[in-house]
């Protein structure tokens, strides 16, 4: 039948106050509208939820006073048991596993439950796997999140980064990619882009291809706020992009489809991929914090994921009350052992037959950036994949830069010695030198525009932005490399109450937050009416805040929400001429 876009359908609204009520445990909560009925299980800042609901015969459930930890409920009709922590049914043994709901926190720390229609969009029209011939089927690692995939006589390429750097100048790429990088892509018959991260939609890597093929097909999910929502300003010319819906299939031909899901907790700009041939599934999800809700095929034959962490700003560039160097240094190893323990346990759920850790291979190479470097440690895929081998028997691949498995070798006999074949002896893995030059004359050059002439564009600028009455008053200054005030910089406050800029701060209770910023980068993005995530993600200011409470609804404007097109500078310029 024809195959309808996936929705996300809301269930339940919890009000900031109902959030607060929730207890440690299970809790129990009913839309008064709909007459339906929802468990939800809190753990620290954890939620997790379903319907209440036996999978049995629909009865209800209630407490199991039988259980002293609190972790499961029993059905009123025959006594089943769920074990609302795991959401696996544990009366009858081994039975069920309850389907999850996506939860959404919101920015004023309300909740939502979701629930994705249709939830396994990949099951629509099923295909039973083919044996594929050695050959047929491979996958060539380039660097970072970039997979080179041959499929019979088509190719897909994943989320080329090859060249420059991301997040304004705050990540480079930590291997070197194969020298016929360039070649590889111009031969691609379709690109997948996940997102609009910088570490995926690389437009300085897009220029070099499409001054070679304009044309190139690429693939972009349909997110609230688009992937390519630059493009007339990156002067990159690409006339080939396609927006498809999430979980329908793609058809390219008789052998090889693909299917595009949302993030449960990013939907508005993060997707990933499933891709099919010959019934063999490749699932790539990228940087997804909740992929499709939480449910993804189980056994595919290929899985890919990042692993690395390190992509934000947090805790290194904070500084003031709690944040101490020992603090930040407990808090990166912590961090990083629980999202270890997170991938390894999906991998272990999810049962591919082979699965690869990306999308974590870069490096705060510039000398400027050299505590970001040495403080924000990242996990080691070796230290994951050993942790994925010891209980359980998929097979797991550490990429390096030009090295290419063969699926039909793979499935076959894991043991095959041609079935991953690594780069050539003596090819250069690790990247020793970044063309820093060039990209960062791109930002200095914003440094000396007439906008900053005088102090005008302030106004200007948060105008545009469009964020107000919220409680928030910032302090911006401008600063030099070191993160020390630029000689004559801005320094100024913003007040987000009404959207005014006073001389002091206002006398009224109010959150504070102190943000330095390198000034090439602030005045870069200013002038071009880019998203935050270049200074935040790319470390490239200094933080302090009083409280020290994250504003989501702050930060989450200013690095998803801002406006699709840049300030008007010319009028502004004209005006105030």
């Amino acid at each position: 039948g024809m195959d309808r876009q996936q929705t996300a359908e809301i269930l339940l609204s919890l009000s900031p106050a109902e959030v607060a009520t929730l207890k440690e445990g299970i809790n129990f909560f009913g839309n008064k509208s709909t007459g339906k009925e929802y468990i939800l299980f809190k753990h620290k800042d954890h939620v997790k939820a379903c319907k209440n609901l036996c999978k049995h015969q629909g009865g209800l459930f209630i407490r199991d006073i039988e259980d002293v930890d609190g972790r499961s409920v029993k059905c009123t009709k025959h006594n089943w048991k769920l074990d609302v922590s795991t959401m696996k049914y544990v009366n009858p043994p081994g039975s069920f596993c309850q389907d999850e709901l996506v939860v959404e926190m919101d920015g004023d720390n309300g909740l939502l439950l979701l629930e994705l229609n249709p939830p396994n969009p990949w099951d629509s029209d099923p295909r039973s796997p083919e044996e594929l011939a050695f050959g047929e089927v491979q996958i060539t690692y380039l660097t970072h999140a970039c997979m080179d995939l041959k499929l019979g006589d088509k190719r897909m390429v994943f989320d080329p980064w090859l060249i420059g750097p991301a997040f304004a100048r705050g990540w480079w790429l930590l291997h070197e990619p194969p020298p016929d990088w360039l070649e590889r892509l111009c031969k691609a018959d379709l690109i997948y882009i996940s997102h609009m991260h910088s570490d995926h939609l690389s437009y300085p890597t897009l220029k070099k291809l499409s001054e070679r093929r304009t044309d190139i097909p690429i693939y972009v999910g349909d997110t609230e706020r688009p992937v390519f929502w630059n493009l007339d300003q990156s002067g990159v010319q690409l006339t080939n992009i396609n927006v498809v819906p999430f979980g329908v299939w793609q058809q390219v031909d008789k052998n090889l489809r693909f299917m595009i899901l949302m993030d449960g907790v990013h939907p508005e700009m993060d997707t990933c991929i499933i891709v099919e041939y010959k019934g063999h599934k490749i699932m790539n999800t990228v940087d997804c914090t909740r992929p499709n809700g939480g449910r993804l095929p189980e056994k595919a034959a290929l899985m890919m994921s990042d692993f690395a962490g390190g992509a934000s700003g947090f805790p290194m560039t904070f500084s003031g009350g709690k944040f101490t160097e020992e603090w930040k240094a407990q808090f990166i190893k912590s961090e990083r052992r629980k999202l270890l323990n997170y991938k390894a346990q999906l991998v272990k759920d999810l049962q591919p037959r082979i699965y690869c850790p990306f999308a974590g291979y870069f490096v705060e190479s510039h000398p400027s950036d050299k505590y970001i470097k040495d403080t924000n440690i990242k996990n080691d895929p070796s230290q994951l994949n050993n942790l994925i081998k010891k209980n359980s028997d998929v097979v797991t691949w550490t990429p390096r830069p030009g090295a290419t498995l063969d699926l039909g070798r793979m499935l076959k006999d894991p043991a095959d010695s041609k079935g991953i074949v690594e780069p050539p002896e003596g090819t250069k893995i690790y990247k020793d030198s970044w063309d820093f030059e060039p990209y960062l004359n791109t930002l200095k050059a914003a440094v000396g525009d007439k906008i900053f002439l005088n102090s005008s564009w302030i106004r200007e600028y948060f105008t545009w932005a469009g964020f107000k009455d919220y409680n928030l008053v910032i302090r911006m200054i401008e600063t030099d490399e070191d993160f020390k005030p630029f000689p004559g910089g801005y320094d100024y406050l913003v007040d987000f109450l009404d959207l005014s800029f006073p001389n002091e701060r206002p006398s009224r209770e109010h959150a504070y937050e102190e943000i330095r910023s390198r000034v090439d980068v602030i005045r870069y993005v200013v002038k071009n009416g880019l998203l935050w995530d270049d200074l935040y993600i790319g470390f490239q200011t200094r933080l302090q805040r009083d409280p020290d409470i994250y504003h989501h609804l702050f930060w989450n404007h200013f690095q998803i929400k801002l406006p699709l097109t840049p300030p008007n500078w010319g009028s502004f310029l004209m005006h105030c001429g």
